[in-house]
């Protein structure tokens, strides 16, 4: 509890929903920069590039792709509440299914990404 909120899975929600949105946003900001650099400033783009390819740039490429993934499905789960009311009795299941699909799909494409920083 924190003065007198149960954190729940509703909460909990909400906030990875705020979270990952605004890290979206961040990366779309940065995104049109670095095409602005392609076009400006070649050398520049270059060493960003090479940036995305280092260890540090792809532990962020995978953080950038999990906050993309519960984006989306928690997005899925809020849109089927909205389109169906009497979802929402089952929001938390919906929630924790969010979780298991996340993880099932998140930890291939994670180990993808990840993979050249191990050598395999």
């Amino acid at each position: 509890m924190i003065n007198g909120y149960r954190i729940g899975e509703g909460m909990l929600a909400w906030l990875f929903h705020r979270i990952s949105g605004v890290a979206i946003w961040l990366f779309v900001v940065l995104h049109v920069f670095d095409i602005y650099l392609a076009g400006s400033n070649p050398g520049l783009y270059n060493d960003l590039l090479s940036f995305y390819a280092s260890p540090f740039g792809r532990v962020l490429e995978t953080t950038l792709g999990a906050g993309l993934l519960y984006h989306a499905l928690n997005g899925a789960r809020i849109i089927v509440m909205d389109f169906w009311p009497v979802m929402t009795r089952y929001s938390r299941i919906m929630w924790y299914i969010c979780w298991v699909v996340f993880v099932a799909a998140g930890i291939p494409v994670a180990w993808v990404i990840l993979k050249p920083i191990w050598g395999a």
